[in-house]
């Protein structure tokens, strides 16, 4: 029997198994950058558990389906793309000259590490927030607020390395920790909105 969904519970979840590693990267420094993709790694555990376990609501309306293999085409293509284009720019102007002719080939083999190596994890959060949760932020609210309170718990979530972010300016912490997180609700915020008239489109 399934229960009823609650926010405080869910949000309790994920928090509780995410930010102990995102919080243990700020003490043990850069050396351990990895903990953070295993923090996205645990937003999809804590879903997975609390849509098995806890609420037993399932993942029915996640909006799983492999789709079509053209698409996967323009998103690698779109991610290369962003990968090469400021390369290709530096040498055009002669800011920056290759050391080798395999120097290509090892862009673009590292591309591909960093990008399957990135995208499991943030497979974690997409489940979680827009799988998981948006639907259900939906069915209580309208489409402009869900949206709203959605790009408001994602902004939160990240609020830890944000923080991290700000105490490692060389300014002022004080003012450099507002700055960052105040400035990175800006896209949040934006993000919403975009998805709005997505959503809202004929």
């Amino acid at each position: 029997m399934k229960n009823r969904f609650s926010l405080r519970i869910y949000l309790g979840m994920v928090i509780l198994l995410s930010w102990p590693f995102q919080i243990a990267y700020f003490f043990l420094g850069e050396t351990y950058k990895p903990l953070l993709l295993v923090s996205m790694v645990m937003v999809g555990m804590a879903t997975y558990i609390c849509g098995k376990y806890v609420f037993k609501d399932g993942f029915k309306n996640a909006g799983w389906n492999w789709g079509k293999s053209k698409y996967y085409v323009y998103v690698v293509g779109l991610a290369l793309f962003l990968w090469l284009f400021p390369s290709f720019i530096e040498r055009l102007m002669g800011w920056y000259a290759p050391s080798s002719h395999m120097e290509l080939a090892t862009t673009v083999s590292l591309f591909l590490y960093s990008f399957l190596l990135t995208i499991i994890p943030a497979f974690g959060e997409e489940f979680g927030w827009r799988g998981y949760l948006l639907p259900r932020l939906l069915r209580r609210n309208n489409c402009r607020k869900a949206l709203l309170v959605h790009g408001l718990i994602t902004w939160v979530w990240h609020l830890p390395v944000l923080v991290i972010m700000g105490l490692r300016m060389n300014d002022n912490p004080l003012v450099s920790v507002a700055m960052v997180v105040t400035v990175s609700l800006i896209p949040t915020i934006m993000h919403a909105a975009v998805s709005y008239t997505h959503l809202t489109l004929p």
